[in-house]
């Protein structure tokens, strides 16, 4: 049975909006101050989520001009279209509990960092309209550049109701973050 277009388009809307802004509020996770502790408790998606998206791509830019555009989060709105403004409440660099509010598409998210590892992971999240997501973003240097890989699972209510439009919409939706992520960092450097 078909979707009404309205809830069709409430979904797919949604699904775009949670793109930036996941890694569930109820994930806790004890950071320590070394890398090596760091990886051991590295907060992942959530592998039995019925919405699981992976993307890679290659940016031919140095790491530490991928990794600042990406963790700029104020400066979203200058490179990602979608994004009409973020606000950070935690000032200073990202780390574990920074918040930023955003909006994108009409909607306003509350985000909170899980995890930092300074150059080479990050995850944030915040849930949203019953729809609760992890969003891990791993770099890694190569000789042609920085090897960006994210994935993100959802979970919920409304993905469970909705989850061919929402796994489709995730797929674009982190496509083109990472395209827009490569062209700005490219520019750059």
């Amino acid at each position: 049975m078909r979707a009404p277009a309205a809830a069709t388009t409430t979904a797919l809307t949604l699904a775009l909006l949670l793109t930036a802004s996941t890694a569930a509020s109820a994930l806790t996770t004890d950071q320590t101050p070394t890398a090596a502790a760091a990886r051991r408790t590295d907060v992942q998606i959530d592998e039995h989520a019925p919405v699981i998206t992976r993307a890679d791509i290659l940016i031919h830019a140095p790491l530490h001009t991928v990794w600042n555009i990406q963790a700029d989060v104020e400066k979203w709105p200058a490179w990602q279209p979608n994004v009409e403004t973020v606000v950070k409440d935690t000032p200073g660099q990202l780390r574990p509990g920074s918040r930023f509010r955003w909006s994108t598409e009409g909607l306003d998210i509350t985000s909170t960092v899980r995890q930092v590892d300074h150059g080479r992971r990050l995850v944030w999240g915040g849930p949203a309209q019953g729809i609760t997501a992890v969003h891990v973003w791993t770099f890694t240097p190569t000789r042609e550049g920085v090897l960006v890989h994210t994935e993100e699972s959802w979970t919920g209510e409304p993905v469970t109701a909705n989850q061919a439009a929402l796994q489709a919409a995730l797929d674009n939706s982190l496509h083109n973050w990472l395209t827009n992520l490569k062209h700005e960092a490219e520019a750059g450097s």
